[in-house]
C-alpha cells in the first residue's frame, strides 16, 4: 500500500479499509489456518486481526511493510488463541468435572482447504506432529516449510533473528521426525 492509502486508513476512510481487508484477508486466513487448523478459529483470528488493524493503524510506524505488520498481528492472534486453547485443554484434563461439556481437543485434525484428498492421511500425520511443536517452532516451521517464506521474511514476521529462525526450524524438523517414527 502507498503512503496515501495508509493516510486514508488512519483518517478512518471506510473504502480504504474495505480495500485493505479484501487485499489481505486471504493471506491472514491462510496463516491463521496453518497455525490453528480450524476454520472457525481461523475466521475468528481474521476478524480479530482486522479489528486490531483498524483500531491501531494510527500507531503503524512504517518500520516494516504494512503486509508484514498485518501478518504479524494475525500470527500473534493465532498463537494467543492456541495458548488459550492449550490452557483450556490442560484444565479439562485436571478438572474434567468443571468443564464436562467441553470435548474439543487441543490437537485439531481439520486441514487447510487446499490439501488434496489423496494426501489427507499423510497430511494429518504431519499436522499432528506439527501441532505438538511448541508455538515458536510451529510458526517458524510453518512459515519456512509450508508457506515457503525466506528466513529473512520469517525473521521479520516473528521479530526474531535469522539464526533464531534457523534454530527453531531445525529443532522443529527433529521433533517432527521423532513424532512420525
Amino acid at each position: 500500500m502507498m503512503d496515501r492509502e495508509i493516510r486514508d486508513l488512519i483518517s478512518g476512510d471506510e473504502v480504504a479499509f474495505r480495500a485493505l481487508v479484501k487485499e489481505y484477508q486471504g493471506r491472514v486466513f491462510h496463516h491463521a489456518m496453518q497455525i490453528l487448523r480450524n476454520r472457525e478459529e481461523a475466521e475468528d483470528v481474521c476478524q480479530e486481526t482486522f479489528i486490531q488493524v483498524y483500531e491501531s493503524v494510527k500507531s503503524f510506524k512504517g518500520q516494516s511493510s504494512l503486509s508484514t505488520w498485518i501478518i504479524r498481528i494475525a500470527i500473534n492472534k493465532a498463537l494467543e488463541k492456541l495458548r488459550k486453547e492449550k490452557r483450556r485443554a490442560q484444565l479439562r484434563e485436571l478438572l474434567p468435572w468443571w468443564m464436562p461439556n467441553e470435548s474439543k481437543s487441543y490437537e485439531s485434525t481439520e486441514l487447510h482447504p487446499d490439501i488434496q484428498l489423496e494426501n489427507k492421511e499423510k497430511a494429518l500425520s504431519l499436522y499432528r506432529a506439527i501441532d505438538r511443536l511448541n508455538p515458536n517452532q510451529r510458526v517458524a516451521f510453518t512459515l519456512i516449510k509450508l508457506d515457503e517464506m525466506s528466513y529473512a521474511e520469517a525473521s521479520e514476521l516473528m521479530n526474531l533473528s535469522i539464526k533464531a529462525i534457523e534454530s527453531l526450524v531445525s529443532r522443529a524438523k527433529e521433533n517432527i521426525k521423532k513424532e512420525l517414527k
